[in-house]
């Protein structure tokens, strides 16, 4: 289910729009394309000219990185807010069409798909009438400080829990640990949702977590959804969207080695396509990047802020008038750095068993503390510690001071996830 106003338009919010998850696939990759695009574009690209005015840095290395300004105004963190309310859009439409019959919504998504982070702004008044009042705010259910439960101290934690009225859990993975007095309250929430106990709800839930708790429970059958994979289309409605202010004005990227386009992204039909659109040369750049981060947003967003570099010659204290005067005569807002030149995370060498451990149990948990941590994989502190410390060098994981967790990046997710696959241990199905 796109998530759209009209029939044409994707809210840019939430590109893809909502999936139950068995719809889910990756997005395809440039090689995949039909005979009949591929031609159209080899024709397309034949006929196409870069303009001397328009030549592209010889050099990668000439072309600085982002300033702080630059990169508020062109690659800035979403608004999660925005993103709720899409979210929202798509629950009602999938409930007003038949789609979601179940009075407890379930969303799986991959890290950093930034799920989480918008189900907490359901906190706020609900604008679109998702509740059966319209703007009335839905309970966020926060994890308790222990989450070491017997059976019956799980059934009384969640007695004290209003699940009359609209109520959302941001993230399930933090309501558990993976050893057997971690798992009580997991268990019992849905056992309430399987007997019709709990209202209206909605359960956000990481999809290593739903690795895990989808085989534990088979027959609870949540019929869970998520957002789709971004292919190069809605990557490109994305990242306009974010650095031009909902789409009010366009954004030209290209790349630094050959010129060619990378935003405006290339029209699939020529009757979309400007008489400039003609003339230019198109990289597959974001058909690659939806590949690489298996059209996981927030992993796509994190290797596309560390490929843009700024022009040396653009003036970095303009103001906003002088610089849409200057914008008529650049020949680009940003230039992108190939894939292949990036400096992407690697993994170190070092003991796979324990450093799939540690990696695979933060996925698990959406982060933990270094005593959870130590808990759940049986690694001993001192060595816990040397693997962490290790894995941050490498830009791996990252400390969060205010919850003082430990979690995967999102820069370095891909080739964590691509390891701990090879490695043996069961991983998400995105």
């Amino acid at each position: 289910m796109m998530n759209k106003t009209n029939e044409n338009k994707v809210d840019p919010c939430l590109p893809g729009g909502l999936v139950p998850v068995e719809q889910w696939t990756l997005p395809q990759t440039s090689v995949h394309r039909s005979l009949k695009d591929a031609i159209r574009n080899v024709l397309t690209q034949l006929r196409a000219g870069v303009s001397q005015t328009e030549d592209p840095f010889e050099s990668m290395d000439e072309l600085p990185e982002l300033s702080a300004a630059q990169q508020r105004r062109l690659v800035p963190e979403p608004n999660r807010s925005d993103q709720a309310a899409a979210i929202a859009c798509g629950l009602k439409s999938a409930r007003s069409s038949g789609s979601l019959i179940r009075e407890v919504a379930c969303l799986v998504a991959p890290p950093f798909s930034g799920v989480e982070q918008a189900l907490t702004r359901f906190s706020q008044p609900d604008p679109v009438g998702l509740c059966e009042t319209r703007g009335e705010a839905w309970r966020v259910i926060s994890p308790p400080d222990t989450l070491l439960f017997d059976d019956q101290s799980a059934i009384e934690w969640w007695d004290k829990q209003d699940l009359s009225r609209p109520w959302v859990i941001p993230e399930l993975a933090d309501f558990w640990l993976r050893r057997l007095s971690g798992l009580a309250l997991v268990k019992e929430l849905f056992r309430r949702i399987a007997d019709g106990e709990a209202g209206a709800g909605i359960v956000g839930c990481s999809s290593w977590c739903w690795r895990y708790w989808g085989h534990y429970l088979e027959d609870a059958q949540m019929s869970p959804w998520t957002p789709a994979a971004l292919d190069a289309e809605l990557l490109s409605i994305w990242f306009t969207h974010l650095a031009s202010g909902h789409g009010k004005s366009s954004v030209i990227a290209r790349m630094t080695g050959d010129g060619l386009y990378v935003l405006p992204f290339a029209e699939t039909t020529e009757a979309e396509k400007d008489k400039s659109s003609k003339k230019r040369k198109y990289s597959t750049f974001l058909r690659d990047l939806a590949a690489t981060s298996r059209g996981n947003a927030g992993v796509a967003l994190a290797i596309w802020q560390r490929s843009l570099r700024a022009r040396p010659d653009e003036g970095a204290d303009l103001d906003e008038a002088d610089q849409n005067a200057e914008k008529q005569s650049r020949a680009a807002d940003c230039w992108v750095v190939p894939l292949a030149q990036l400096s992407l995370p690697t993994m170190p060498q070092s003991q796979e068993s324990v450093t799939g451990f540690v990696l695979h149990g933060l996925l698990l948990h959406n982060g933990l503390n270094a005593a959870s941590l130590e808990a759940v994989t049986g690694v001993s502190a001192a060595e816990l510690s040397l693997v962490l410390s290790r894995l941050m060098r490498a830009e791996l994981v990252i400390y969060d001071q205010p919850s003082e967790r430990w979690q995967v990046t999102a820069i370095g997710y891909p080739t964590i996830r691509r390891h701990l696959q090879s490695w043996g241990f069961p991983v998400d199905q995105f």
